[in-house]
């Protein structure tokens, strides 16, 4: 409130020191509310209901409740498809994909249709842990008098509390990496997204990895920085997506050394994690890339937005069942380097050094519009990373608005219009507007980058990259072998003074 009576806060004032309400806490409190209000919203599906044991009973889906009452969640369906039901363990058990009449399926090279636990290995084994957890309980409800509760409902809770606690990691994180801005974190706790998606998928796990991984980074613990977003990169493959930014930036600023240290310690712990189930269940554990390969264009990507409004066809037509789309698979991956190509070229070349915040928004963003999937649940990825690069509430809650609104025509339109569900167009024209949206924030971003002066985080000129660790302040030393055209383009005008400088020149600060 100060600002608005009496200037910017000084450099010197003490924000936040209260000694029980600190603005952390009171972000707790927050998203502990709004994570009630996301289990809420899928209590609707996890109504136990049968006779015997919580074994033998199961969560209420009848009359397609999980569209009408949108409470779809994929852990509860995963629980019985991937044969966790049966106590087995993920990569090491196979079953045979089947149609609707439950005849074994058959590939498009002849061969059946196996399939394998389709999640990274983090993933994989947190859902293993989730489920001996809830076949504990079963135990015990079988041996002394404790509410019997359907054993999937139970591991859909069990999952659910460890979903929480990395999201509550996330905010703590986020608000660790706002430096003089911790009140921006709010919308990392109370976000519109968390309602309808914090549990609807285990993204939460790589997310809060992400964040912790880019908050020692900040901390300047390159190897601590690697190792978390090695992990999130095991439970998630996004978190990789941010080295790219990291090594951009210490190139730039000639840090490049703590930047490979953060690689190769992001490398070393992805290896540590994936390498004894490679090499026990090779099979099992390609799954993951093998699923992901062979996928057409999901309802959520444009590619079939474009479609649904055209009656494109596509690019790979006649495929055989499972056949990988090849055409696809290569467009998408030139479009995503053709937009990595453009933000390492922001990233080189203007005038003052990006945040590591705006070009981990920007490239995580790119993955997701060029890409051939968008799950729902993957726009938590960009919650924290819009909030650090792009700090305007109003502008963000718009987004996280249109993207968690996405979720109720989606459900409709699985629905079916012979169920008097949404056709397709309501829900592709909800999805245009949320990319349209997410685009709009990608061009604010870029604009804050060569304008730097409108950057909130920045303070005028006062503060460089809270989140840059050994990046921030220090100053541009790009390689000798980098060209010309690679090179900081010159400010037009006058460049602010960093902080160095104004205290030599005995600036007061707030002026």
């Amino acid at each position: 409130m100060s600002e608005t009576i009496g200037g910017p806060v000084g450099r010197h004032a003490l924000i936040g020191r209260q000694r029980f309400l600190t603005p952390l806490r009171v972000m707790f409190l927050i998203t502990v509310v709004f994570l009630a209000l996301g289990w809420s919203t899928k209590a609707a599906c996890l109504q136990t209901t049968g006779e015997g044991a919580p074994d033998q009973k199961v969560a209420n889906w009848s009359g397609h409740r999980a569209y009408v009452q949108f409470c779809y969640s994929d852990t509860v369906p995963l629980y019985t498809a991937e044969l966790l039901n049966e106590g087995k363990f993920p990569y090491k058990s196979s079953w045979v994909e089947t149609d609707k009449s439950g005849a074994p399926r058959i590939q498009y090279d002849g061969e059946p249709a196996i399939r394998y636990m389709e999640y990274p290995v983090l993933t994989g084994l947190y859902q293993y842990v989730s489920m001996s957890l809830a076949k504990t309980y079963t135990a015990l409800a079988k041996a002394i008098p404790v509410p019997s509760v359907a054993e999937v409902v139970m591991f859909f809770n069990i999952a659910a509390f460890g979903l929480a606690l990395a999201w509550l990691v996330t905010v703590w994180a986020t608000s660790g990496l706002a430096g003089r801005r911790p009140w921006d974190v709010v919308l990392v706790a109370a976000s519109p997204l968390v309602i309808v998606q914090i549990f609807t998928n285990f993204d939460a796990l790589a997310v809060g990895f992400a964040m912790a991984g880019l908050l020692a980074w900040s901390r300047r613990k390159a190897g601590v920085a690697g190792v978390l977003i090695g992990l999130g990169a095991a439970a998630k493959l996004y978190p990789a997506l941010l080295l790219g930014p990291l090594l951009l930036l210490a190139l730039r600023a000639g840090k490049t050394r703590d930047a490979l240290i953060t690689t190769a310690w992001a490398a070393i712990a992805w290896v540590a994690v994936n390498l004894p189930i490679a090499l026990l269940y090779p099979r099992g554990w390609s799954e993951f890339f093998r699923l992901n390969s062979r996928r057409g264009d999901d309802m959520d990507s444009l590619f079939n937005v474009f479609s649904s409004f055209t009656g494109w066809q596509g690019f790979d037509r006649h495929l055989g069942f499972w056949e990988p789309p090849v055409i696809l698979n290569s467009v998408v991956a030139l479009l995503f380097l053709a937009a990595c190509a453009g933000i390492g070229y922001i990233a080189l070349t203007a005038p003052q050094r990006p945040r590591l915040a705006q070009l981990g928004f920007l490239v995580v963003a790119a993955f997701l519009l060029t890409n051939k999937v968008w799950s729902p649940q993957f726009s938590l990825w960009l919650v924290p990373l819009a909030v650090l690069a792009l700090p305007h509430r109003r502008i963000l809650l718009a987004w996280m608005t249109i993207d968690a609104l996405v979720w109720f025509p989606r459900m409709m339109y699985l629905l079916g219009v012979q169920n008097k569900g949404l056709p397709e167009q309501w829900f592709t024209a909800t999805v245009l507007l949320r990319d349209i949206a997410v685009v709009g924030l990608c061009v604010l971003v870029i604009r804050q980058i060569y304008r730097p002066a409108e950057d909130l985080v920045r303070w005028g000129g006062r503060i460089d990259d809270p989140s840059g660790g050994v990046l921030d302040r220090a100053p541009d030393r790009p390689p000798s072998w980098l060209p010309t055209w690679l090179r900081p383009r010159p400010v037009a005008g006058p460049a602010p003074l960093n902080r160095a400088e104004r205290d030599d020149a005995r600036i007061p600060a707030g002026r």
